[in-house]
């Protein structure tokens, strides 16, 4: 502790932000930055003036501190809100280490709440600002690709990942502007309520546009098993779910399209493997990507029922699982509603 430079955490947080400026987008800042008020409001409690004190214990008792908002600006946190601050903590106090403020390899002692499967499925949902951001990138760099194609699909709907493999390149009417959705058991591609999800969903007319530049150019001209032509194929025929999960595993990730919200170097971090996309915890399945979806047709204002005829799933099943709204969002959109009558 000896060779430790005293310094205070308001000025130790000031470099740190100042020193991550060039490498992390405004908004991340402005994330990193929030984090870190509620462990100056913490020290600021206990009095903590040089960073040199901050032990191990130091951090149990922030832990438990903003876990249960013993603060006066702070309340209660849930556990995947606990292990963000934790995590922008743990790098801060690398930050620290390097310019020996801390005692070397504090950052390790800071430990991470264990979420249970119950937990990541709730909170499991990709946003609104990741989906435009990853949508944005690959209009750009990979306009009509098959990924680009399937991720704008699966987005713009908020369909299963099964319902989106049944497609065939005849189901897209471009004039009507839909996807007409068949249950084709007998076929291998059956739909998960049967004959009951059999439905026409309505599309932009930017998702029109990509599917048939996508159909005209990159989809491979390939048949299945039954000679029907499968909208998303490879060189040897439909998709299975596999590939289709994998595609939007990578894709979510915010490293493919803008900086790593976990501080890892794209190039070394083992979340970019293969075997590893969906351990990533930004990365989302294709359940997440219609929870995501589902919640955002909610928060701009669908009718309930118009979102479950279109998601194919019951009110009952989307007020429980899906709708991520507050009551005081449910609230305005009703006092919109009302006032438009």
């Amino acid at each position: 502790m000896s060779d430790l430079e005293p310094i205070t955490p308001r000025e130790a947080v000031r470099l740190y932000l100042a020193d991550r400026e060039m490498e992390l987008s405004e908004k991340s800042l402005e994330n990193h930055r929030y984090r870190l008020d509620s462990w100056l409001e913490f020290c600021d409690e206990k009095d903590i003036e040089n960073m040199n004190e901050v032990t191990g214990r130091t951090i149990h008792e922030f832990r438990v501190w903003r876990q249960s908002g013993e603060g006066d600006k702070y309340d209660a946190v849930s556990k995947p809100t606990l292990k963000g601050n934790l995590a922008t903590l743990r790098v801060f106090l690398e930050f620290c280490d390097s310019i020996d403020a801390v005692e070397d390899g504090l950052r390790e002692r800071v430990r991470m709440p264990k979420l249970t499967s119950e937990e990541i499925s709730r909170d499991e949902q990709l946003s609104e600002e990741n989906a435009e951001q990853m949508l944005e990138y690959l209009e750009e760099f990979r306009y009509a690709s098959r990924e680009h194609a399937i991720l704008s699909i699966l987005w713009h709907t908020g369909i299963r990942l099964g319902t989106l493999r049944a497609f065939d390149v005849d189901d897209l009417d471009t004039e009507e502007r839909c996807l007409d959705v068949r249950h084709r058991p007998e076929q291998e591609t059956p739909l998960k309520n049967g004959h009951a999800a059999e439905r026409s969903i309505a599309l932009g007319e930017y998702d029109v546009e990509v599917l048939h530049d996508y159909i005209e150019h990159n989809r491979p001209d390939v048949k299945d098993d039954y000679g029907r032509r499968p909208l998303f194929t490879s060189v040897h025929g439909r998709l299975s779910e596999s590939p289709i999960r994998l595609t939007v595993y990578r894709w979510t990730q915010p490293c493919r399209w803008a900086e790593c919200p976990h501080d890892e170097d794209p190039n070394t971090c083992e979340w970019r493997n293969r075997e590893s996309l969906s351990k990533c915890p930004s990365s989302r399945s294709p359940h997440g990507v219609r929870r995501g979806a589902i919640t955002k047709h909610l928060r701009d204002g669908t009718p309930e029922e118009v979102v479950s005829d279109r998601m194919n799933s019951s009110l009952d099943v989307i007020e429980e699982h899906y709708d991520e709204r507050s009551e005081r969002e449910k609230m305005r959109l009703r006092r919109d509603l009302i006032r438009d009558l």
